[in-house]
């Protein structure tokens, strides 16, 4: 019989984008770190998300149907700490601003802007289906959550600089 310790080792190996969701509610921002997000479809455009079910964050996403993605970079690993857990004092902690009505982190690698799709419970969470209205991207090397660590894939954040300098290389001929 598979433990639920087998099953979170498993999962540990396999590397998770690192978002703070937010949602805001008669003008208060609510947020938490979430590592399981990812896109579902192009056409439309569209996310998945989830959130345990006994989430507070997920009852204000279900009241207003709707929900921002903040895409953490690599930089940002003591911002999904201050939003893991239930902290109330976290939107005090961390610069934000309001976007299209939902809290933006600042500085944040990207940003989507979501309205509720569908919420699919799934054992002790719910993934939710999100269509993407408004999106931003830094292009930013993310920040990423695997063997229980916070990182960054290296080659990633090296790209730019690499790039560039063979630009620089190819235009002084």
């Amino acid at each position: 019989m598979l433990t639920e310790d087998a099953f979170r080792d498993l999962m540990a190996g396999v590397c998770a984008p690192v978002t703070v969701v937010t949602a805001m509610d008669k003008g208060i921002p609510h947020g938490s770190t979430v590592s399981s997000f990812s896109s579902l479809s192009l056409r439309p455009p569209m996310v998945t998300t989830a959130l345990g079910r006994e989430s507070r964050l997920l009852e204000w996403i279900l009241r207003t149907r709707r929900f921002g993605v903040n895409v953490l970079g690599a930089g940002d690993a003591e911002v999904a700490r201050v939003f893991v857990g239930r902290r109330e004092e976290r939107f005090l902690r961390t610069p934000w601003h309001s976007d299209h009505g939902l809290p933006r982190l600042n500085g944040v690698a990207g940003w989507a802007v979501c309205e509720l799709e569908r919420a699919v419970p799934g054992g002790d969470h719910v993934l939710l289906m999100g269509l993407v209205v408004h999106a931003g991207s830094t292009g930013a090397a993310p920040l990423v959550y695997g063997n229980r660590e916070f990182g960054t894939h290296s080659e990633y954040a090296r790209m730019p600089r690499v790039l560039t300098d063979h630009i620089s290389a190819f235009t002084r001929r």
